[in-house]
């Protein structure tokens, strides 16, 4: 296993971290996880090096924590820093961040977290957790011994990811979705740059943007990896583009079979900073404009449609149904259509008022697209 610095702390993290997001399942119900599977990932994970391992309140309706805490028993807790999350959404009053962080340490069956996040902040969650005082109930925390470090993950625009980081100054580490196919999504590239050159470590999620670069590539994209010299599944492919990059601390993988974990710790063991040659790099490059071409509306996110008279979110719609027919998986679309997009925001609120076609420099019928994007994403069409 390789290992990469961690911000500023006096400490190396795997280049490889298991995210206990995706586990295995029982009857395709993501409540009920495969839990001698799972924990015997995870424990062959961190027997090959794995030193990061990173769950949330939220994962698997609520089981995750509870089955990573049974992978660290029989002396795997000594082993590894142990990330978890708090939901913004579940706080309503100061005295909730001590309660969930108690509930918490119980179902992890620890008396210590090593790095807690605030999970998923945005423009909305942001301000929530801030304007309840967080920082001084984190500090005060972390005095007591519950946990050792403060971060965030994130999902909004680059925007926000600064404002969120210059407003406190001790800060440990974000995590952030990247990938070839995300570089100017969320935080995307200035995000990893920014946080990097303020001291932050940077942890990655969705480095394989949720198996969707993996899993039934088209014909095409196969025929221009085949095409290196140097041979290496799509998941490889994608996996070393993020780790080719210096800023990056570790790679988040939700591996979901033992076969997928045997992968990502090889490749891991692979992996080095600037490793990627320049030819690679342009067959990534190909890669990423080979998906793009499979989008059938030609938004390039410049988001000049906004704002929408009637609050819809054009681009956010729009996006996901290109993402749709790029990795052919709708049901993902479909999911996260519903956690991504406000209710207030959907395709259905479109008044057909066509003010973002007057304002889209690349001429698209918008209210078309937000039609049938309507009856596409909407889980309930």
């Amino acid at each position: 296993m390789k290992y990469r610095p961690f911000g500023k702390l006096d400490w190396q993290v795997s280049a490889l971290g298991f995210g206990a997001m995706r586990l295995p399942i029982i009857d395709e119900d993501t409540t009920r996880i495969n839990e001698p599977e799972a924990i015997g990932m995870i424990r062959y994970a961190i027997d090959h090096g794995v030193n990061y391992v990173d769950t949330a309140l939220p994962y698997h309706g609520g089981h995750s924590e509870e089955v990573v805490g049974r992978a660290l028993k029989d002396g795997y807790r000594e082993k590894v820093k142990l990330a978890t999350k708090i939901l913004p959404r579940f706080v309503q009053t100061p005295a909730d961040f001590d309660r969930i962080l108690n509930e918490q340490l119980k179902r992890l069956q620890t008396d210590r977290i090593d790095f807690y996040l605030l999970h998923g902040l945005n423009k909305i969650t942001w301000p929530m957790v801030r304007d309840l005082d967080v920082f001084n109930w984190a500090e005060r925390a972390i005095k007591e011994g519950r946990f050792g470090y403060l971060g965030f993950s994130f999902h909004d625009d680059f925007e926000v990811f600064r404002e969120i980081i210059d407003a406190y100054d001790r800060w440990t580490f974000c995590q952030i979705q990247y990938n070839f196919m995300d570089t100017e999504y969320q935080a995307g590239t200035k995000g990893l740059q920014y946080a990097a050159q303020k001291g932050l470590a940077v942890v990655i999620m969705e480095p394989i943007r949720g198996g969707m670069l993996a899993k039934n590539p088209p014909e095409s994209v196969l025929k221009l990896w085949a095409s290196s010299r140097l041979k290496r599944s799509p998941a490889e492919w994608a996996l070393q583009w993020v780790w080719n990059h210096p800023q990056v601390s570790t790679v988040l993988s939700g591996m979901n079979t033992m076969e997928q974990v045997v992968e990502n710790v090889a490749a891991a063991d692979r992996s080095e900073t600037n490793i990627l040659s320049e030819e690679e790099l342009a067959l990534v490059k190909e890669v990423q404009e080979e998906y793009r071409k499979r989008s059938p509306i030609p938004c390039t996110q410049c988001k000049y449609c906004l704002p929408c008279p009637n609050k819809v979110n054009i681009p956010g719609i729009l996006g996901l149904f290109n993402d749709a027919a790029k990795y052919d998986d709708l049901k993902r679309a479909r999911f996260l259509y519903t956690i991504r997009i406000q209710e207030d925001e959907r395709a259905d609120q479109c008044l057909d008022c066509k003010e973002c076609e007057e304002k889209c420099p690349q001429g698209i019928p918008i209210s078309e697209w937000i039609k049938k994007s309507d009856a596409l994403l909407d889980p309930k069409s």
